[in-house]
C-alpha cells in the first residue's frame, strides 16, 4: 500500500468502525417490517451524520449512517478516459453479481462508482471487523485492479499497433 493511500484507508477504517454501531430497529410506519433507514429516510431523527472522506477530488468515500443501516459509496480514481471506461465496466461487472457479495448494492449512489449497504442483519450474521476489513481491502484492491487492467490494455494495444504497422514496412 502506498504511503499516500495509507492515511486515507485508515480514516475510512476508523469511520466505518464507529458507524457500524447499528441495531435492530423496525419500521415506524409499517408493522413487522425492518427497512434500512439510510435508504428510505422515513424519519429524520433516525439518520446520523454523514461523513465524506476525500483523498482528492476524484477519489472519495461517502459514509451515511442510520439507526439500523450504513451505506458506503465509493468514487474510484479515474485519471483519464481509459481508467473511466475500465472502472465503469469493472464496477458494472461486480454489480451484476451483487447477490454473491451480500452487502453490495446493484445501483450506486448518484455521483459514485460503487455502493455497499450494510444492515443490522449483516452485523448480526458476520463479524463487524471483518465487514470493515472487506470494504477497506476492496477499496485497496480495486485501485490495483484498475491499474493492472490499464497496463494490460496499453500493452495489448502496443502489440496490436506494432503488428499492424509491421505489415506496411
Amino acid at each position: 500500500m502506498s504511503n499516500t493511500l495509507r492515511p486515507y484507508l485508515t480514516c475510512v477504517r476508523n469511520t466505518l468502525t464507529a458507524a457500524l454501531c447499528i441495531q435492530n430497529f423496525p419500521c415506524q410506519e409499517v408493522e413487522r417490517h425492518n427497512k434500512p433507514e439510510v435508504e428510505y429516510k422515513t424519519s429524520e431523527e433516525l439518520l446520523l451524520n454523514s461523513v465524506l472522506i476525500c483523498r482528492n477530488e476524484n477519489e472519495k468515500c461517502f459514509i451515511e449512517s442510520s439507526i439500523n443501516s450504513v451505506r458506503i459509496s465509493i468514487k474510484v480514481k479515474q485519471a483519464d478516459e481509459l481508467e473511466e471506461i475500465i472502472a465503469r465496466k469493472f464496477t458494472s461487472f461486480l454489480q451484476q453479481r451483487a447477490d454473491s457479495f451480500r452487502v453490495l448494492r446493484r445501483k450506486p449512489v448518484e455521483g459514485y462508482d460503487i455502493s455497499f449497504l450494510i444492515t443490522n442483519i449483516h452485523c448480526e450474521e458476520m463479524y463487524k471487523h471483518k465487514i470493515v476489513d472487506f470494504v477497506v481491502d476492496f477499496m485497496e484492491q480495486i485501485d490495483k485492479e484498475i491499474s493492472e487492467l490499464k497496463l494490460t490494455v496499453n500493452s495489448r494495444g502496443r502489440a496490436v499497433a506494432t503488428e499492424f504497422l509491421g505489415a506496411f514496412t
